[in-house]
């Protein structure tokens, strides 16, 4: 797997280089902000680490300009700041998920695996995220461990999708709205809420342990049960 880290601490950097190609990741490091957006407008790498605070440009502009570019590569942002607004903004920004340093190698690299098992365009055109397949043909909700299935409603059905294709991101109710039932629609955000019990309940009905977690105040977000 090509990973690109864009670091600029000169200690960190080497050790996670060093890190990461023991576990057999081919890693190329960039220690600046404008390096950085070269490299990701490359468009050749399996993952991004990208840190917030960097020289030239920022994590957020790093990652707000891969996603506007097409760039579908996990990004994991690394950041000194803890708060909540500044982890949404990560989020916001493309980010797939956030690690506050210091952390610990063991954690990076969890969150690296779990980052490359989340959602993966299937040689039929489905979608798999965690152990759950959405086949957009026939709408059925299919657990990978067990192989029960249910087919969903045309609402259950684009909520878990946008979700799915938004992997590692909170999508506020607002969003949500807007992509179900359009900009002209009158629906209220309790109806979010409504259809959003439903897919639980399909979710729990194929004992699937992926499942779609509340963010209080901000939104909704599809997680895997082992992340």
């Amino acid at each position: 797997m090509k990973l690109l880290l864009v670091e600029d601490e000169k200690r960190m950097g080497q050790a996670l280089c060093e890190i990461l190609r023991l576990e057999k990741y081919d890693v190329d490091w960039c220690a600046d902000g404008i390096s950085g957006m070269a490299a990701v407008e490359s468009g050749i790498y399996d993952f991004i680490v990208l840190d917030v605070m960097l020289p030239g440009k920022s994590g957020y502009e790093i990652a707000r300009r891969a996603r506007c570019l097409g760039i579908k590569a996990p990004i994991l942002m690394l950041t000194a700041k803890g708060e909540v607004d500044d982890k949404v903004m990560g989020l916001d920004s493309g980010a797939d998920d956030y690690l506050t340093k210091p952390f610990m190698t063991k954690e990076l690299l969890a969150r690296l695996r779990a980052l490359g098992r989340r959602v993966l365009p299937s040689p039929d055109g489905s979608l798999t995220f965690g152990d759950i397949s959405l086949d957009p043909n026939t709408a059925f909700l299919r657990c990978l461990t067990n192989g029960q299935s249910v087919r969903l409603s045309e609402k259950e059905y684009h909520i878990l999708e946008y979700l799915m294709v938004n992997q590692g991101q909170v999508l506020t109710r607002e969003q949500l709205a807007v992509r179900i039932w359009g900009f002209e629609s009158e629906a209220e955000y309790n109806n979010v809420e409504v259809y959003m019990s439903f897919t639980r309940r399909k979710l729990a009905f194929v004992g699937a342990k992926t499942e779609i977690k509340a963010i209080r105040g901000i939104g909704y977000e599809l997680r895997c049960g082992d992340v």
